[in-house]
């Protein structure tokens, strides 16, 4: 089985860091929930403020799919909203 794995690399504020931490889970839930092909994520703390988001797609299709919907829950919405 073929999978597509996203890379995602960002810089979170240091006041910020648990509200992002808080919203992970909801984030996470409402992949689960609403996007096909979500096979998993993993978060990895960084240097210098900045955080890398792995996720695991069934398919580069399935990834497409998932960006074009954006934030569109409120979990979702709430983690990326702590991003810079």
């Amino acid at each position: 089985m073929e999978t597509t794995v996203e890379l995602t690399r960002f810089k979170v504020a240091p006041e910020q860091v648990s509200a992002m931490l808080t919203a992970r889970p909801a984030m996470v839930a409402d992949f689960e929930s609403d996007r096909v092909g979500f096979l998993g994520a993993r978060l990895i703390r960084l240097p210098n403020d900045e955080w890398l988001d792995v996720v695991e797609w069934r398919s580069a299709e399935d990834y497409a799919a998932s960006r074009a919907k954006g934030p569109n829950l409120p979990g979702l919405a709430a983690f990326f909203a702590t991003k810079e």
